[in-house]
C-alpha cells in the first residue's frame, strides 16, 4: 500500500489475485475497443468520400450488433468465476466470529478455544488510523471461515489486500472465507458509515506460520 496509488493493492490471497487478473483482462478489452473506435472516428471525419453501400449494408449491421454480445461473453465468463470464488468456503479449518460495535471490532476464536477480545484503535502508532491494540492473528495457507454480525448498526469488515468486504448487519449472520499465502500484517477499515467515529475502527490481521499460531493460542 502506497500513498496516492491509483492501482489495485498487491494480492495476498487467491480471490484478490483473480480479481486483479479480471481487472487487467477487462481493461485490455476496453483499451482495444476505445482504440478501434478512435481509428474509425478519425477515418470517418477525415475521409471526404461517402460510401453508401456501408450505410445500407445488412452484413455490416449484423456484425456490429453481434460483436458486443461476444465481448460481453468474454467478460462474463471470468467474472462468474471470480464471483463463485468469493462466495465459496472450502472445508474451513477454523471459524472466526466477528462482531461490529460502535466503534470497534470483537473477535472470537470459537472453534479452538474461548478466546475473545476487542480490537480498538491504537492512538500511539506510526500508521495513522490503522493500528489497533490487539490484532486478529491467523495461520497462513489455511482456509478460515468468517461469521459476521453487529451489535448495533451496520458495519462492513473490509480487507483490501484479500478482496474481502463483508457487511456486518444487526440480527443477521453473514459468512465469508479468508485464505492467505503470505505472512505479515494487513490493514483495513470499516467501509460502511456507522456513526461519528466511523473512521476510527480499523482492522488489523496478522498472518503467521501454523506452528507460531499454535504457540500464540496457548
Amino acid at each position: 500500500m502506497e500513498w496516492l496509488s491509483f492501482m489495485l493493492l498487491e494480492s495476498s490471497g487467491p480471490v484478490m489475485e483473480q480479481m486483479s487478473e479480471f481487472h487487467d483482462h477487462a481493461m485490455m478489452i476496453l483499451f482495444l475497443i476505445v482504440s478501434f473506435l478512435t481509428i474509425v472516428f478519425w477515418v470517418t471525419l477525415t475521409n471526404k468520400g461517402l460510401n453508401l453501400n456501408i450505410l445500407t449494408s445488412e452484413v455490416l449491421e449484423m456484425f456490429w450488433s453481434s460483436l458486443p454480445v461476444f465481448i460481453l461473453l468474454i467478460l462474463a465468463i471470468p467474472s462468474i468465476q471470480v464471483l463463485f470464488m468469493m462466495e465459496e468456503v472450502i472445508s474451513p479449518l477454523m471459524t472466526i466470529k466477528i462482531m461490529g460495535n460502535q466503534w470497534f471490532w470483537t473477535y472470537e476464536y470459537s472453534d479452538l478455544t474461548n478466546v475473545k477480545f476487542d480490537s480498538v484503535i491504537s492512538k500511539t502508532n506510526i500508521f495513522r488510523l490503522l493500528d489497533v491494540n490487539k490484532a486478529l492473528i491467523l495461520p497462513i495457507t489455511t482456509h478460515v471461515r468468517l461469521l459476521l454480525s453487529s451489535n448495533d448498526v451496520i458495519h462492513s469488515w473490509t480487507l483490501p489486500s484479500y478482496g474481502l468486504k463483508i457487511d456486518a448487519n444487526p440480527g443477521r449472520l453473514n459468512m465469508g472465507s479468508l485464505y492467505s499465502y503470505r505472512s505479515g500484517y494487513f490493514y483495513g477499515q470499516c467501509s460502511e458509515i456507522c456513526g461519528v467515529d466511523h473512521s476510527f475502527m480499523p482492522i488489523k490481521v496478522g498472518f503467521t506460520s501454523l506452528d507460531w499460531f499454535k504457540n500464540f493460542m496457548k
